[in-house]
């Protein structure tokens, strides 16, 4: 058995005390912090467009470069996680967003020429993305830390709530100040925010954090690798539902698609707060397996859908199944690596998931254009398909008696 060593704490204070559910102060430093990232979605692309005057390529290869900062950080990211804890690679990330936010008022002030703006902007990204991908991972590996490794899929389903919560949040209020009170006031508060979590992140307590060997980065990702293309698989269908579903509604001459994501939402966090402890007690695979299949039928549902009811439904059942895939799989990636390598094990499952996001923008624009909007639904719902029958094949269990596997 590993050593342990407290995360940042004297190790001679003896064995860790673990809660029965995540540390709140950690839920909720989660919470502020990724409103950085909520706050500046639908300012961010209005500054670049309406005030810089660049058109919408060059605002979508802006807006993706926080994509890839935070994929190519993900490794640096795991590493601090593992040698120094989740709670300092939480704090080291908010202050970096705070700095990125810095960065955006600076970009914002008058008197520079739109293209020294636009590179300033880039580099807020960058920084940002590094900042996010510290935070994140910090966060759910601490949280997972104050409550056990048996208890990983309940943590990942309230983190999940954090994160999720702060993007719906934060994107309507960083809106609201745009229009309200100007670029200046959403800004300040990508500065605020993530100061705001580092501070209720430094008044919590540390946990313990084993050690051993520790494997580098690229040989973490060769044993997760399964379940983070499993986790891949289903981001398809978030994305194609946050992407394409207005113009499709439009399309279709429906008026409520504003209320899809809406309806996703509801779906997915009322599934995690009452089935979040699901994949702890019945085995990962055994989750994600009916949980893809889930998914599939929500997003057959969006595609097949003769009326907006129908769509909405769709949509709704596509939160029921992406739910509880990133904690069921999170528990299964976590057991195939040696205890002192979990918050590498994250940071690389997680860049699965931000590979996901960036990809099937892209892709699902060429389908669309190809074969219309609902095509994006059916590639969603064949992605999901591919992620179950990948699950089954990489546990190698029965989906109706499966067995857990035991924590090293």
């Amino acid at each position: 058995m590993s050593a342990l060593i407290s995360d940042g704490a004297d190790p001679s204070q003896g064995a860790p005390i673990h809660l029965s559910y995540p540390a709140p102060g950690i839920i909720a430093a989660l919470f502020c912090g990724y409103l950085c990232v909520g706050l500046p979605l639908p300012v961010i692309p209005l500054f670049l467009h309406d005030e810089l005057g660049f058109n919408s390529f060059i605002v979508g290869l802006v807006v993706g470069t926080q994509f890839l900062a935070t994929v190519l950080t993900r490794g640096y990211a795991g590493r601090v996680t593992d040698r120094h804890g989740g709670k300092r690679s939480a704090i080291q990330g908010a202050a970096v967003c705070a700095f990125g936010g810095v960065l955006y008022l600076v970009a914002s002030l008058p008197g520079f020429s739109p293209a020294v703006s636009l590179a300033i902007v880039v580099l807020t990204r960058l920084v940002t993305g590094l900042g996010e991908s510290q935070f994140v991972t910090g966060c759910v590996s601490w949280s997972i830390a104050s409550v056990g490794p048996q208890r990983a899929g309940m943590s990942m389903s309230w983190t999940g709530i954090a994160v999720f919560g702060a993007l719906a949040v934060g994107a309507p209020i960083g809106m609201t100040l745009y229009q309200r009170y100007g670029l200046q006031a959403s800004i300040v508060a990508c500065i605020v925010a993530p100061l705001v979590a580092a501070a209720i992140a430094f008044r919590e307590r540390s946990y313990v954090t084993p050690t051993g060997q520790r494997l580098p980065f690229y040989r973490v990702i060769a044993q997760i690798w399964r379940e983070g293309l499993g986790l891949m698989l289903q981001g398809v269908g978030i994305a194609a539902l946050s992407t394409f579903a207005s113009l499709y509604f439009l399309k279709g001459g429906w008026a409520h698609g504003g209320l899809v994501m809406t309806a996703f939402g509801a779906g997915f966090i009322g599934v995690r707060l009452v089935l979040g402890h699901l994949p702890d007690k019945i085995g990962g695979y055994r989750v994600a397996l009916w949980s893809l299949v889930t998914e599939a039928i929500g997003q057959a549902m969006v595609w097949g859908a003769s009326n907006e009811s129908v769509a909405l439904a769709g949509a709704l059942v596509t939160g029921f199944g992406c739910a509880l895939i990133f904690p069921a799989l999170g528990v299964e990636a976590l057991k195939r690596v040696l205890p002192a390598n979990r918050g590498s094990a994250m940071g690389a499952f997680v860049a699965f998931l931000d590979i996901a996001y960036g990809l099937t923008g892209p892709v699902a624009g060429l389908v669309a254009g190809q074969f219309g909007y609902a095509a994006v639904y059916l590639l969603g719902s064949a992605c999901a398909l591919v992620g179950a029958a990948l699950d089954v094949d990489a546990s190698n269990f029965n989906p109706f008696r499966s067995k857990r596997a035991p924590w090293g």
